[in-house]
């Protein structure tokens, strides 16, 4: 399962990382995107996450490992055809498709890594994964650099969409199961014991799309980064993010859950207003490049799922729990957007309040484990 999860997750990782790395440039330049669009777009991306609930229903009929596979091939189908389609609607309908493969695989990931490996294993399987995924990132990085000098953005987005397709297809022809593995529940449910789990979810999907909707947005449109230089700072943030990301899971479990996210989220606070207030345009790439390694404590909050809920239940509350992160996320974007058009401080600031909240949050997973009998 491990060398399974590892294979899909360098796929989604280089299908993700081409589309981030050329996105706010290819729709800019070539598609006139503005404040308003990119936020209707970001708002788009998030409707696959919004509906990982129905991962529950279609793994009654086909294993969660083959779902995962076959998201990988949607992934690469969406990334393949963003740079055919260098419109408006043309990125609505892309954007979707690709972000249907990559939510789907994501859901099916988590469940499948909390099912697979043991509690003390879970945040160093979780924090290494995210390392590799810095790694990963720093290659297509690299690539992509290299690629811009001779190829456009469709010939890019058309080389990486055929391999992912075919990495896809590929998994769906191994069986990393077990046999004795406790049988998950597949149906849709949500338990107050879990309640906790489900608010700082919902705190994380929400923040973490302010980020990814604006950050980049605000270096291209306020400070003129190009294409090349967003590359640059890509390959920067996951070289820093491969060295750190295996520290967090050991962190996890030094610490635990509360300490590791306490520390992300003052972390976070003044990132956002940083973001908010800055004119510097290398103190906002720093920004970025720290936001990326406290965003990757948030794997606290999948861990802290795992001491306190029962294992028939970790598939359908991933999924659930996918969906409820993504609740907010499918919002914000656009609301973002348009408060944009007035400010661009204001999404940043409401990213600040996000951040504290989860802040206040965070104080009672020690409370929740103890009831749990997990302390």
């Amino acid at each position: 399962m491990y060398f399974f999860l590892f294979l899909l997750t360098v796929a989604s990782i280089v299908g993700l990382q081409t589309w981030q790395t050329l996105f706010n440039n290819f729709a800019v330049e070539q598609a006139g995107i503005n404040g308003y669009q990119m936020g209707v777009i970001q708002s788009v991306r998030e409707i696959p996450g919004f509906l990982a609930l129905l991962v529950i229903y279609v793994i009654r009929f086909i294993p969660e490992h083959k779902v995962g596979a076959l998201s990988i091939i949607f992934l690469g189908v969406g990334v393949g055809l963003t740079g055919f389609m260098p419109t408006y609607y043309g990125l609505i309908f892309t954007t979707l498709v690709m972000s249907f493969g990559f939510h789907y695989y994501e859901t099916v990931n988590q469940s499948l890594t909390l099912q697979y490996f043991t509690k003390q294993e879970t945040p160093l399987v979780l924090s290494r994964f995210r390392s590799i995924s810095a790694a990963c990132s720093i290659v297509v990085g690299l690539i992509v650099m290299g690629m811009l000098k001779v190829f456009d953005y469709k010939t890019i987005y058309l080389i990486v969409g055929v391999f992912l397709t075919a990495g896809g297809v590929y998994c769906l022809f191994i069986d990393p199961t077990k046999k004795n593995m406790p049988v998950q529940r597949k149906n849709m449910f949500l338990r107050k014991k879990y309640w906790l789990y489900y608010v700082l979810t919902f705190l994380a999907g929400a923040r973490r799309q302010i980020f990814v909707a604006f950050s980049v947005f605000l270096m291209v449109e306020k400070f003129g980064f190009s294409a090349f230089a967003i590359a640059v700072l890509f390959v920067v943030n996951n070289a820093v993010n491969y060295f750190l990301n295996p520290m967090i899971g050991k962190a996890i479990n030094k610490f635990g859950e509360r300490g590791v996210l306490s520390l992300e989220y003052v972390s976070l606070i003044g990132v956002f207003l940083a973001y908010a207030y800055v004119d510097n345009k290398w103190i906002i790439a720093a920004m970025y490049i720290i936001d990326h390694i406290f965003y990757n404590f948030s794997v606290a909050i999948r861990t802290f799922f795992q001491k306190i809920g029962d294992s028939e239940d970790i598939a359908p509350t991933m999924a659930v729990g996918f969906t409820i992160n993504h609740i907010a996320a499918v919002v914000i974007p656009l609301t973002g957007g348009l408060l944009w058009m007035l400010n661009y401080r204001i999404p940043f600031v409401a990213g600040a309040v996000l951040a504290f909240v989860s802040l206040v949050f965070t104080q009672l997973i020690d409370r929740e484990m103890k009831l749990s009998g997990q302390d």
